[in-house]
């Protein structure tokens, strides 16, 4: 039997000079000429999901705890969640492994092929983004990371500020499938000026196990 090919919404016009294939995906693991940032990451065949449940207190899902409040994030173990309200969490396996699926407790959806996922990372990142919302991603109020559910570009989007800090600065976005290739044509075209490149997913890999 055939197997069925994954396939991202997310279109960089970039030449792949190494790929892998996982779990039906062909990740682009580095593009030719990424240059130094800031950089536009496709991680959209990353596992996520939605986890829904009138007592989050007393569930651990990859025996993480979860946030508390609203806007808040966690991540450990490679798991971003973040809390949207008081019955719902986000999910994002970031580590770099492939998910054995969706965890055995209730009130789980797998949102991975209904959704794009994809990192904005390196300097001038911030920059881009005040060109396409109006949202204050880095607000001195809140410790990174911390989720937003506002529009990115007109678009209603989850956007998670995982770090603040200059040349390490960077966000992760997702929004439905449909969104892709307006969403990627607006972020470039926003980034052109500070020479936002596509990269691929090593070079999302490295940034993330600073944090």
């Amino acid at each position: 039997m055939k197997e069925i090919q994954r396939v991202s919404p997310v279109v960089l016009k970039s030449t792949p000079v190494k790929t892998e294939k996982r779990d039906n995906w062909e990740v682009v693991m580095e593009y030719h000429g990424e240059g130094d940032g800031p950089f536009l990451v496709d991680l959209s065949h990353r596992p996520r999901f939605d986890l829904q449940d009138s007592n989050l207190a007393a569930i651990k899902p990859f025996g993480i705890v979860l946030p508390e409040k609203p806007g808040d994030c966690v991540l450990e173990k490679g798991v971003l969640a973040n809390r949207m309200n008081r019955t719902q969490v986000s999910l994002y396996n970031l580590n770099g492994q492939d998910n054995a699926g969706i965890p055995d407790e209730p009130g789980f959806t797998d949102v991975t092929e209904s959704t794009l996922c994809v990192a904005l990372i390196g300097k001038n990142v911030f920059s881009i983004c005040e060109k396409l919302t109006a949202l204050d991603f880095m607000d001195k109020q809140r410790k990174a990371p911390f989720l937003f559910q506002g529009p990115f570009s007109h678009v209603p989007c989850q956007l998670v500020t995982v770090n603040k800090a200059g040349d390490s600065s960077g966000l992760i976005l997702t929004c439905s499938r449909g969104y892709g290739r307006d969403m990627i044509h607006s972020i470039l075209a926003a980034g052109d000026e500070f020479g936002l490149k596509p990269a691929g997913e090593s070079r999302f890999t490295n940034w993330i196990k600073k944090f």
